[in-house]
């Protein structure tokens, strides 16, 4: 699978995430080899934990698979820009490529905030890319969001 088939499935994850009433990001990390180690979504509320978010559950869920703290050659898809929490979580276990769609300006760590990877104290720089259908990832945010704050939103302005 390429790289917008697996956003496609980190984009389903958020759909679930949503459903559930977390905030709607999904992760999905896949081996150098291609082969999925882990689909995850955010699970802040349901696992009353505040670090749950879909890139840490897919990062320690693949650890656990290949039983090594180090995912040498790994990439993780992401719906959203990661924060700065998870791009840590990225640098540490040393994954490969990091691939997102949308762009997060308020609480991203990649291009936004404190572009972790640039910092000359970051000690490993995954390649970063961009792909998949970021409008479709930014638009799940909005609607959760809108939602959360009250606001009926119809078909119309979806």
């Amino acid at each position: 699978m390429n790289d917008e088939g697996w956003i496609a499935e980190a984009l389903r994850e958020a759909e679930a995430a949503a459903k559930h009433g977390e905030v709607p990001v999904g992760a999905v990390l896949v081996s150098g080899e291609g082969e999925l180690l882990a689909a995850e979504r955010n699970r802040i509320v349901e696992h009353r934990d505040s670090t749950a978010h879909a890139e840490m559950l897919a990062i320690r869920e693949g650890s656990r698979r290949i039983d090594n703290e180090r995912l040498v050659g790994a990439t993780l898809y992401v719906t959203l820009e990661p924060c700065v929490m998870c791009v840590g979580a990225i640098a540490m276990a040393r994954i490969a490529r990091l691939v997102f769609a949308a762009d997060d300006p308020k609480g991203g760590a990649v291009l936004h905030g404190p572009r972790f990877f640039s910092q000359p104290t970051c000690h490993h720089r995954p390649q970063v890319t961009r792909a998949g259908d970021a409008e479709r990832a930014g638009e799940l945010l909005r609607k959760f969001f809108q939602a959360r704050r009250g606001r009926l939103i119809s078909d119309e302005e979806v």
